[in-house]
C-alpha cells in the first residue's frame, strides 16, 4: 500500500435504491474507516461502538441521536464520540457517510 490515499468520497459509492452498502476504505493497527451508503428512509438504530468514532455527513439529510441529543446530519456535520456512546441514523434523503473508528495506539 502507497503512503497516502486521495479519494473523492462523494463519488466514491452511491446510496442504493433500497438498504445500505459500506466499503471498508483502512482497516489498520491505528484506524478503520468505512464508508457508508444508505437509501432514503432507511439508517440504523441505537447502537454503540467499542471504539472512540467520528462520524462525517459526506452527503444527503438523516435525523440523528448521539446520545440523548437529536442532530441534523447534513453534508459537512462531523460527529466525534466517545466509545459506548450510543447513537443511530434515520435517513430522509439518499445519503453517504464516513465513520472512522479509533483504535488505540500502544507505542
Amino acid at each position: 500500500m502507497s503512503e497516502f490515499q486521495v479519494r473523492k468520497l462523494a463519488e466514491e459509492m452511491q446510496p442504493p435504491a433500497s438498504g445500505k452498502h459500506c466499503k471498508v476504505l483502512v482497516d489498520d493497527s491505528h484506524v478503520k474507516v468505512v464508508l457508508f451508503a444508505f437509501a432514503a428512509e432507511d439508517g440504523l438504530k441505537e447502537h454503540v461502538a467499542p471504539l472512540p468514532a467520528i462520524i462525517q455527513i459526506i452527503s444527503g439529510r438523516a435525523e440523528m441521536t448521539v446520545g440523548e441529543e437529536l442532530v441534523a446530519g447534513e453534508p459537512g456535520t462531523w460527529i466525534q464520540m466517545s466509545a459506548q456512546t450510543p447513537h443511530s441514523i434515520q435517513t430522509r434523503t439518499p445519503v453517504v457517510m464516513l465513520l472512522t473508528l479509533l483504535k488505540s495506539s500502544q507505542a
